[in-house]
């Protein structure tokens, strides 16, 4: 069995993916489907608490998901992921997703996703997780906001 860190930088969680969107992705408009951008996003945040917990991970929650900007067939999808908050078993992913024309460079903040997921042991049972540490001033920011949003959370089951 691997020795896991007791805690963690929201820096060792952070994850990257880009993809190209295709005609498949989209609408006859040429709009990439919601549900696409939503299994990307998920994907993303997985994939950060996943490298926080260094565990296997499953969704929990998502909160509000705001398309502010349409995303286009031929646009670069990236998605950025960072744990922003990590509790005994959850863990808090702040997903970042952004349009860009390969071609201009021209970059669009289309959605920013809060997502909740729970660390799994090989058994398939929630697990404990590293604690989340902040090293810098927006760090520690980024933690309180995970903080009251989580308690936020719990507060409405």
């Amino acid at each position: 069995m691997t020795d896991h860190p007791t805690q963690k930088t929201p820096r060792a969680s952070h994850i990257s993916i880009a993809q190209l969107m295709q005609p498949e992705h989209a609408n006859n408009h040429g709009n990439v489907h919601g549900g696409w951008i939503m299994k990307l996003v998920d994907e993303a945040g997985a994939l950060a608490c996943m490298r926080h917990a260094q565990r296997r991970v499953v969704t929990v929650s998502v909160d509000s998901f705001v398309f502010r900007e349409p995303i286009k067939i031929g646009d670069l999808v990236i998605l950025t992921a960072e744990v922003t908050y990590a509790g005994r078993t959850s863990l808090e992913a702040e997903v970042q997703v952004i349009a860009e024309n390969p071609i201009t460079g021209e970059r669009t903040h289309t959605n920013t996703a809060y997502l909740v997921y729970v660390a799994l042991d090989d058994d398939g049972k929630p697990t404990s997780v590293p604690m989340l540490i902040a090293e810098t001033k927006e760090e520690q920011q980024r933690l309180e906001q995970g903080k009251a949003r989580q308690q936020r959370r719990i507060a409405q089951k």
